[in-house]
C-alpha cells in the first residue's frame, strides 16, 4: 500500500463523511491528515508503527490507527460502513466537475438521484436548477461535466494500457511465440479505445481455449468469433482484441491491426491503397508492404492517416527524435516545492541516467497548494546550484554534469508571471505554465498565454491548455496564434511528457515545426522515477513527426547555455 494510495483512501472516507452528514470534527481530521501525508516525503507510510505516525503532522492517535489498518487491509471498518451505505451511483458523482458532497447529498436525499442517468434526466428538465444552492450555471456544469465522462468511458491513458496490454503478452507466451500488441497501443495513441493483440497460431480453437483460462479475461462471447477474442479484463471496461493470425501471415496482419483505416486507404502510384498490397501480398517484413506499394516507410506511430506522407516528403524516419537523442531532462521538481526527491538525489540520477543536464524548474511563490518557492527559497535554491555544480566540474573538469536554474512561473491571470523582474532574471530559463482559473473562454485564454509569451523572460510555454487526459478537458486555446507567437518571441513549446497530459497535442507539432518553433519533451518529473515519462513524451513527438534538429532538450549542454544566453540578448535588445 504506497503512501499515494493510503491518502486517496482517507481522502474518499472525508468525502463519503460528509456525504452522510457525519461529525464536522472528524470530516476534517481524515481532510487534515490526508493533506499533510500528501506531502509527506520522508518514508513508507505502510512500515510505520502506530507512535511514529502520532508524530507526524496533522496525525492524531485515531487517525494512526486508521492508516495502520489501511496499510495490513487495504480498508477499515468505518470505511466499509460508509461504501456499504453508499449506492455505486452516487459514489460515480464524485467524478463531477464542480459539485462537492454537500451537494450530491442534497441530489440524493433532496430528489432521489442515485445514479448517473437520473442526474443527466434531471438537469436537462431544469429540475437540478431549481434547488437550493443550485441554480442554472451549475446545473450546465453538471450536464457538460457528464458529457465529458460520457466521451471518455471505455477508455484508458497510453501508460494504463502498456501496463493491461504486456499482462496479457506475458500469459499469452507461455504457450505461443508469436505475440505481438497492435492497434492504438503500437500507434502510441495518447488514449486507447482498444487494446488489441495478434497471435500466430495455426489452431485458433487452441488459442480460444488457452485465453479461457487466463482468470484476469472476461469474454464477450457474442461479439466474439473463431479467430477474434473480444471481452475486458476484470473491473477495466476497455475493449480488448486477441487475433488469430496464421504464422505466414503475422507480418501483414499487424500492420494491417495497426495502422489506422486512413492510412490503409492511401492510394498508391498504381491508383490502388496500401491495404490491398498488405492484404494480398505477404511481406517478411513491413518495409516491403510500403516498398511494394511504391511509398515511403512510415513508422508505427505515424501511421494515422494524418498526413504523414506528406512529412515524408522532405523528412526520413532516421530524423525522428529518440530517446537516445536527448541531452538533458528541463521542468523538474524536487523537496524544495512539491517533488519528492531532493535537488542532489534528483541531480545525481539524472547524470546517472547519461544526461549531460538538469533542468530544476520547481513552482513559483503563487502555487501555495504546491509550496511555491518564495523568494528567499529562490536564493536558498540557487546557492545549492552553485555548489553542487562546483562539485560536478571537480569531478569531471572535461565534460561536467550542471543543473540549470529554472523556475515553472504561474502565468498569472492577467498574463504576467510569477516574482518581481529581478527574480525572474536571476533564472537560466523559464516554464511558464498555467495552474488557476482554468475556466476561460477562446478569447480570454488565448489573450492570457500571449502575454506571457511577449514575457523576454519566458522560455518555454508549459502545457499549453492544461488538460488532463480522461479527467479534464483543456481550456480552449487558438493554437495557431499561440504558435504564431511563440516563434515571433522564440519561446520554445512543451510537450509535456506526463501521461496524463501530453500536452501540446501531437496534431500540433508539424505546424510548430513549420514555423520553426523549438519543442521540448518534458517530464515535469516530480520523483526520479518520473524521468522515464519522457518515453511517453519522445512516443507522441514521433507520432507527429518530430525530428532531433527541432528537440530543444536534444540540444548538448554547451549549446542550450549558448541559445540560453543569446535569445535573452537579443531579446533584450528589441
Amino acid at each position: 500500500m504506497s503512501n499515494p494510495e493510503i491518502v486517496e483512501i482517507l481522502e474518499l472516507t472525508a468525502k463519503l463523511m460528509e456525504l452522510h452528514g457525519a461529525d464536522p470534527f472528524k470530516i476534517k481530521g481524515y481532510s487534515i491528515a490526508a493533506f499533510y501525508l500528501d506531502k509527506y516525503k520522508e518514508g513508507e507510510l505502510q512500515h510505520m508503527t502506530e507512535q511514529e505516525l502520532t508524530k507526524l503532522q496533522g496525525i492524531g492517535k485515531s487517525t494512526a490507527g486508521k492508516i495502520v489498518q489501511i496499510a495490513k487491509t487495504g480498508t477499515f471498518p468505518e470505511l466499509e460502513d460508509l461504501l456499504r451505505n453508499t449506492p455505486l451511483g452516487v459514489m460515480e458523482m464524485f467524478n463531477i466537475k464542480g459539485i462537492g458532497p454537500k451537494k450530491i447529498a442534497v441530489l440524493w436525499q433532496e430528489l432521489g438521484i442515485d445514479n448517473l442517468h437520473e442526474l443527466e434526466l434531471a438537469c436537462l428538465n431544469g429540475t437540478v436548477a431549481k434547488l437550493k444552492g443550485f441554480g442554472g450555471s451549475i446545473q450546465q456544469k453538471i450536464i457538460d461535466s457528464l458529457a465529458f465522462l460520457k466521451d471518455q468511458a471505455g477508455k484508458l491513458r497510453m501508460d494504463k494500457a502498456e501496463v493491461i496490454a504486456e499482462m496479457i503478452v506475458r500469459e499469452l507466451k507461455k504457450s505461443f511465440d508469436q505475440v505481438e500488441v497492435a492497434g492504438d497501443i503500437r500507434r502510441r495513441a495518447e488514449i486507447v479505445d482498444t487494446i488489441k493483440i495478434l497471435v500466430g497460431t495455426d489452431s485458433p480453437a487452441l488459442l480460444q481455449t488457452f485465453i479461457g483460462e487466463i482468470e484476469i479475461l472476461v469474454q464477450d462471447e457474442k461479439r466474439s468469433s473463431p479467430f477474434v477474442w473480444r471481452g475486458n479484463v476484470q473491473d477495466v471496461m476497455v475493449d480488448i482484441e486477441i487475433v488469430a493470425a496464421k504464422p505466414e501471415r503475422v507480418v501483414n496482419e499487424l500492420f494491417i491491426e495497426t495502422s489506422d483505416a486512413l492510412h490503409l486507404g492511401y492510394p498508391t502510384p498504381a491508383g490502388s491503397t496500401i491495404w490491398r498490397h498488405a492484404y494480398y501480398e505477404e511481406a517478411e517484413n513491413e518495409e516491403v508492404i510500403y516498398q511494394k506499394a511504391g511509398l515511403p516507410y512510415i513508422v508505427p506511430e505515424m501511421r494515422e492517416g494524418a498526413n504523414e506522407f506528406l512529412w515524408a516528403e522532405t523528412h526520413s524516419t532516421d530524423q525522428l527524435i529518440t530517446w537516445d537523442d536527448l541531452k538533458g531532462i528541463l521542468h523538474n521538481h524536487s523537496t524544495y516545492s512539491d517533488g519528492q526527491h531532493t535537488l542532489e538525489q534528483m541531480a545525481l540520477y539524472c547524470r546517472e541516467l547519461g544526461f549531460e543536464y538538469l533542468g530544476i524548474a520547481d513552482h513559483s511563490q503563487t502555487a501555495t497548494y504546491a509550496q511555491g518557492l518564495k523568494i528567499e527559497d529562490v536564493i536558498r535554491q540557487h546557492e545549492e546550484i552553485a555548489k553542487l555544480n562546483a562539485r560536478f566540474a571537480a569531478e569531471n573538469p572535461e565534460k561536467p554534469f550542471k543543473i540549470l536554474k529554472g523556475i515553472e512561473s504561474d502565468i498569472l491571470g492577467d498574463g504576467s508571471l510569477d516574482y518581481p523582474t529581478e527574480i525572474l532574471a536571476s533564472f537560466d530559463y523559464i516554464v511558464a505554465s498555467v495552474h488557476s482559473n482554468l475556466t476561460m473562454t477562446l478569447e480570454k485564454a488565448t489573450t492570457r498565454l500571449l502575454k506571457a509569451i511577449e514575457n523576454p523572460y519566458t522560455t518555454i510555454l508549459g502545457h499549453p491548455t492544461g488538460r488532463l487526459l480522461l479527467s479534464r478537458e483543456g481550456y480552449p486555446i487558438d493554437h495557431k496564434a499561440i504558435i504564431d507567437a511563440c516563434a515571433e518571441r522564440q519561446v520554445v513549446v512543451e510537450i509535456n511528457a506526463s501521461p496524463w497530459r501530453l500536452d501540446l497535442d501531437w496534431r500540433w507539432i508539424s505546424y510548430c515545426m513549420e514555423k520553426g518553433v523549438l519543442l521540448s519533451i518534458n517530464p515535469d518529473a516530480h520523483s526520479k522515477e518520473g524521468y522515464f515519462d519522457m518515453h511517453y513524451g519522445v512516443a507522441v513527438a514521433r507520432k507527429g513527426g518530430l525530428t532531433k534538429d527541432m528537440t530543444f532538450n536534444a540540444f548538448d549542454l554547451g549549446r542550450m547555455e549558448e541559445y540560453l544566453i543569446s535569445r535573452l540578448n537579443i531579446l533584450n535588445l528589441k
